[in-house]
Order: C-alpha cells, then sequence, then structure tokens
C-alpha cells in the first residue's frame, strides 16, 4: 500500500510552477471579470461571488496537483564533490569556529 502512494509524483519543476501560477492569476482574471459583467447585468452581486469562488475552485483543481505538465522541465541536481575537494575548501561554519578560537 505504501509503495502505491511513493509512486505518486508529489514535485513541480520551476517552470511549471510559474507556469501554475499563470494559469490561476488567468482564470481568476477571467472569472472576475465574467462574474462582474453578469453581477452587473442582472443587477445581482451574489452571481458574482459565485462566479469567482467558481474560478477558485477551477483554478484549484488545475494547479495545485502536480500534473504532468508541470514537470517537463527537471532540473539536473548538482554533481557531488569529491572528498579531496571538500577537504581543501572548509565549510563556512568551520572557518568562523577557527577565527573565533583565535
Amino acid at each position: 500500500m505504501l509503495s502505491i502512494f511513493k509512486s505518486i509524483p508529489t514535485h513541480m519543476d520551476y517552470k511549471g510552477q510559474k507556469l501554475a501560477e499563470q494559469i490561476f492569476q488567468g482564470i481568476i482574471l477571467i472569472s472576475a471579470v465574467i462574474g462582474f459583467v453578469y453581477g452587473l447585468i442582472i443587477q445581482q452581486f451574489g452571481w458574482t461571488v459565485y462566479i469567482v469562488l467558481a474560478g477558485f475552485v477551477v483554478s484549484c483543481i488545475m494547479t495545485l496537483p502536480p500534473w504532468p505538465m508541470y514537470r517537463r522541465n527537471p532540473l539536473p541536481w548538482q554533481l557531488v564533490i569529491p572528498e579531496s575537494s571538500a577537504e581543501s575548501n572548509p565549510k563556512p561554519q568551520e572557518s568562523l569556529k577557527k577565527k573565533k578560537h583565535k
């Protein structure tokens, strides 16, 4: 059972996050304009709110799950630094400790 949950992807790449944000803002903007115009025509502010809320629900369904369209540009991870070069370049915390003891 756990293997099923572990196989579900839970990440987006940076371009996917940007796309999700643009889709979210676009749907909210379009639903707000449609809701405002429709509410103005029928003189009912409640319908404006309902249409904007419906746009919010649709945008959440489209942008919150990590759909495959948001995972098309994965970043290659940084290569591991060999130990020999890591020893020649001390970590910042280690260099601060040495300065404090002097």
